[in-house]
């Protein structure tokens, strides 16, 4: 009886840690999807809800802080746009920043990873998440971008994307994600 109990715990152990594991490895971190959430949410409302104070002012753009913070990022921004031919905000953040390309890359590579993953709940309580195909990185170029779009019927996200970026500046690399409407003469799935 004891060997059969024994047995019975320890299958049951299994089956929680793998589960627990399989959660881990396919979904990612809630603060995130919960962070993620809420700066798609706040789009509608051009992220006045989740500014916080003004950073810089110049030109044909301000940059403010934000109140919601990306897990992992070392700086979050909003960015409002004031010319003639774009009055958008975006919101950016910083992932990475370092002299080692490889730890750039699967920086870039999870940041792409977590979005595509995401899965939220929409106000009417379907669901939704981002859709794209993640452009490789070549270490002979500078840059690589990575575009994705909501799988969102909602008309005011048509022109939604996020948009990973893997930088070079010749000393460092540094991965990027930002959030914003792309003007449609620029619009694409990836570069």
């Amino acid at each position: 009886m004891q060997k059969i109990l024994l047995t019975c715990g320890l299958f049951f152990i299994c089956t929680i840690s793998h589960a627990q594991f399989y959660k881990s490895v396919i979904a990612p971190p809630a603060g995130f999807t919960d962070s993620l959430q809420k700066i798609i949410f706040d789009f509608r409302l051009d992220y006045h809800t989740i500014q916080d104070s003004l950073i810089e002012s110049g030109g044909e753009s301000e940059t403010y802080s934000s109140k919601v913070k990306l897990p992992g990022s070392t700086d979050c921004q909003i960015l409002r746009f004031h010319s003639v031919e774009d009055s958008s905000a975006a919101f950016e953040a910083t992932l990475f920043e370092g002299d080692n390309y490889d730890d750039a890359v699967k920086s870039y590579k999870n940041i792409i990873r977590m979005l595509k993953r995401s899965r939220m709940q929409w106000v009417d309580k379907s669901m939704f998440q981002f859709l794209g195909t993640e452009t490789e990185p070549n270490p002979g170029l500078s840059f690589t971008i990575t575009t994705l779009t909501l799988d969102l019927e909602d008309p005011r996200y048509k022109n939604f994307y996020a948009q990973v970026e893997l930088i070079s500046n010749m000393l460092n690399w540094k991965v990027d994600v930002s959030f914003s409407k792309k003007p449609s003469e620029t619009q694409g799935t990836s570069n």
